[in-house]
């Protein structure tokens, strides 16, 4: 049914030529003949913005338009102006000055309505124009969630028999079942779960403490407190109730853990509820997981750059070795795995995992549960695998030797396994698989890679803003300058970093969604030596970076420069990657060594180290495969000396070719009465003295220490 603010809209919108006069008349006919009303139908046909609407029908009305989301709102206007009545109109208390209440609405309010306002709160009614989805927002934020339902279940208790108890010394009886079962308390649940959705949360956490109860989302893996009334403190009992009476758990028992699962459907979408209780000294605290039933994975989507998506596919159609994906709880290991198994989820292949517990639900794959209480556990649910013919195996998380060695086996057997390790690092995932007891030879002979991965939070494309270099800011200047310095790039100033300003669309935090960045350690014939002679992860993190892994901290970088996450997402989740050169004062950035030449910084025309010509005693180690040691009669240990050295590198003789790019185990003889310095270095330039016979290697330091390069300068300068 049509009003007079809609035909006066009409009007407003065909004289400024914002919507022409044919298409007001067919709406103003669908809305009369329809429910929806006359602004809804533009909005959902996208021919007007409702903030546009809404302007237009302000001026025409001379009502001013306000952006609610930007307001702030005293907290003395909430005291004087009760929830129900508010959410009663549809409207938000702006201000109280004197005697007049400022109000904002989606509609103008009729003089009734007006006069019903007025009498109930003793105040003059002004109107200011809002779109609707704001006035619901902010109801919600500054009431708080349910706030209206709360209030009307206050109002139907009957509080005389709980007094009436409290003052006859007896103790408060309830019927938890149910008051759990009551319209309102399953309607503040839906609620409290509605709004999670809405917000994207992975979780929601309901914490009682003493007199107060607290409810927090978690949105992008950070959790956010949530405003919600006091007095549900009141219906904590019944609210739990509620929700354990969907996981199909035991309302009555208080004292234990539990754990369940509930299937509920929103407007859209099926969600998985993966509900958990814990007791506490003031009540039960529960936090629900919330995962899609239907998820759609794609490695596509993961975040993956084109080099690692490439190397991911390789990884997957291999059809034999364990494919283990390493990080801390909540790093998305899960997500990684299930992406490769749809994949190559296809007719042809049997695939079968075992979890614990199964995350997500996907076609075409078999999924086993473990269950430790009754003696079902990785260990036999990987043996009873094995008798159904699979090609492909999923275990969730390899835990202990039994599930590790099993594991490991199969892999030798001919099958395909992916698997999960909590470890810091890509290299430390084969520290973890000796340190459980796995022989280092069946790690090597087993294992096809290790993939490292963590979850950064996406700028919101909404409110993105490339953040203006200021030299004058000391932090801003020194980030460009890790980054420039760890992606090798020539100058700092062409770092380019974005933050989120924070708008509607993100609820003001400036992320929307979340990535992973990835370091990628495959195992080929260099990496097996190194795990059969159980060289330390730190070595091998650092032998494979000179080879050209990119560690987890530089995949971030590029994702920062990009604009895709931030400098403080990157720092948070990852750690420095070790030997590579910090910057020196003096000097923009003070690249690492990629050649004997590059020992000069561009921005002062001279060396960044002095160098010395000095014959210095060392000792070199090369790192070669055990067949060419053979072939060549290698030693373990050569000895020589520097034709010129400084803090950066060496130029000395040797008495063999080592290939560019190679790396050597360095020990540098200084006569200053002190121990060797030892270091990792890598080959840059290769010159022949003698055909055959003698030859200048000129090496950069990798991983020396800062004590260890001050000693060489000290040196070198004295």
């Amino acid at each position: 049914m049509l009003n007079k603010t809609d035909q006066l809209l009409a009007r407003a919108l065909a004289e400024n030529g914002m919507v022409s006069g044919d298409i007001t008349a067919l709406m103003l006919k669908e809305a009369a003949a329809g429910e929806q009303s006359f602004v809804s139908l533009l909005v959902s046909r996208d021919i007007i913005s409702e903030e546009d609407a809404l302007k237009a029908l302000g001026s025409a009305l001379e009502i001013e338009y306000v952006d609610l989301l930007r307001a702030s709102v005293s907290p003395q206007v909430f005291q004087r102006v009760p929830v129900k009545i508010a959410s009663y109109y549809n409207f938000f208390p702006l201000a109280i000055n004197e005697r007049v209440l400022t109000v904002a609405v989606s509609s103008p309010l009729d003089v009734k309505m007006e006069d019903e306002i007025r009498m109930q709160l003793g105040l003059d009614v002004r109107c200011v124009l809002s779109r609707q989805e704001d006035v619901v927002k902010m109801l919600k934020a500054h009431y708080g969630i349910g706030a209206e339902t709360i209030g009307r279940i206050l109002e139907q208790a009957v509080p005389e028999s709980a007094s009436q108890a409290m003052e006859a010394g007896q103790e408060k009886i309830e019927d938890i079942e149910k008051q759990a079962q009551e319209a309102s308390v399953i309607k503040l649940v839906n609620q409290i779960l509605f709004e999670a959705y809405k917000k994207r949360a992975t979780d929601i956490h309901i914490e009682p403490y003493r007199n107060k109860v607290r409810l927090r989302y978690r949105v992008d893996g950070v959790l956010y407190d949530t405003n919600v009334s006091p007095e549900i403190r009141r219906f904590i009992h019944a609210i739990l109730s509620r929700i354990k009476i969907m996981a199909n758990l035991n309302i009555v028992e208080r004292r234990l853990a539990q754990d369940g699962r509930a299937v509920v459907k929103t407007h859209d979408q099926t969600l998985d509820l993966r509900v958990s209780f814990i007791p506490t000294p003031y009540g039960e605290s529960v936090v629900i997981r919330i995962l899609p039933a239907e998820m759609l994975f794609s490695l596509e989507k993961l975040g993956l750059s084109a080099d690692q998506q490439n190397v991911f596919e390789g990884l997957i159609v291999k059809p034999h070795g364990i494919i283990f994906v390493t990080g801390p709880t909540g790093s998305g290991k899960t997500t990684t795995l299930y992406a490769c198994l749809s994949k190559i989820n296809t007719s042809e292949r049997k695939i079968i995992t075992i979890e614990d517990p199964i995350e997500y639900e996907m076609e075409g794959i078999t999924q086993i549960q473990v269950m430790p209480e009754i003696g079902w556990t990785f260990g036999k649910g990987l043996r009873s695998m094995l008798r159904h013919d699979p090609d492909v195996m999923m275990v969730g998380e390899v835990r202990d030797l039994e599930t590790a060695e099993i594991a490991i086996r199969v892999a030798l057997t001919g099958h395909l396994v992916l698997s999960t390790l909590h470890t810091n690092d890509a290299a430390s995932g084969i520290t973890r698989l000796i340190d459980v007891g796995v022989e280092p030879y069946l790690v090597a002979s087993s294992v096809e890679a290790f993939i490292a991965q963590r979850l950064v939070r996406v700028i919101c494309q909404g409110c993105k803003k490339e953040v203006s270099l200021d030299l004058k800011d000391a932090i801003d200047v020194e980030m460009r300058k890790q980054i420039a310095a760890d992606l090798r790039l020539d100058s700092f100033k062409d770092v380019k970093l974005y933050k989120g300003q924070g708008c509607a669309s993100c609820n003001m935090t400036g992320f929307f969604g979340r990535t992973g960045i990835y370091e990628n350690l495959l195992v080929d014939s260099m990496m097996k030596e190194l795990i059969v002679k159980k060289t330390p992860s730190s070595q091998i993190k650092k032998i494979a970076i000179s080879r050209g892994m990119k560690t987890l901290r530089r995949d971030g970088w590029l994702k920062v420069i990009k604009g895709i996450t931030t400098f403080d997402e990157v720092v948070k989740v990852t750690q420095a990657d070790e030997g590579v050169l910090a910057p020196q004062a003096g000097s923009a950035v003070a690249m690492p060594v990629e050649s004997e030449e590059k020992l000069v910084s561009a921005d002062e025309g001279k060396r960044v180290y002095s160098r010395l010509e000095s014959h210095i005693n060392i000792r070199y180690k090369i790192f070669r495969s055990l067949d060419e040691a053979a072939r060549r009669g290698y030693k373990p240990e050569n000895y020589s000396a520097t034709a010129n050295l400084s803090a950066g590198g060496i130029l000395f003789f040797a008495g063999e070719t080592i290939n560019v790019g190679g790396i050597v185990e360095l020990k540098l003889e200084l006569p200053d009465s002190q121990e060797p310095v030892s270091c990792l270095a890598k080959v840059v330039r290769v010159e022949e003295i003698e055909e055959g016979k003698k030859y200048h290697i000129a090496i950069q330091f990798l991983d020396i220490t800062s004590s260890d390069r001050m000693r060489v300068d000290k040196f070198v300068l004295e």
